[in-house]
């Protein structure tokens, strides 16, 4: 499914990403926020998708997103987009040796 049908869609199945981010607050995860919750179906659930999928199939999607599910999404992010060979990570490996 297409970026620009989803992320029209967005603004529709906006309570139901409300309610999810608050699930995750109350669980601990004060730092999550509505377009991680949004990137994470996108990038993981739905990313081979090859028809469009109904309102209330997004909804459900939103709603049972495990907090397991979401930190493995971000921590994958995180560990993809960090260089260890940038300038400040240089010092740190230097220090190392």
């Amino acid at each position: 499914m297409k970026k620009i049908q989803m992320n029209a869609l967005r603004e529709q199945v906006m309570p139901a990403l409300v309610c999810k981010k608050e699930e995750f607050q109350l669980l601990g995860y004060e730092q999550v926020t509505i377009d991680e919750i949004w990137d994470c179906l996108f990038y993981k659930k739905w990313k081979k998708l090859k028809e469009e999928k109904k309102l209330f199939e997004i909804v459900n999607d939103i709603l049972t997103l495990s907090v397991s599910e979401y930190m493995t999404y971000i921590t994958v992010q995180s560990q993809q987009e960090t260089n260890w060979f940038d300038d400040d990570n240089l010092e740190a490996l230097q220090e190392l040796f």
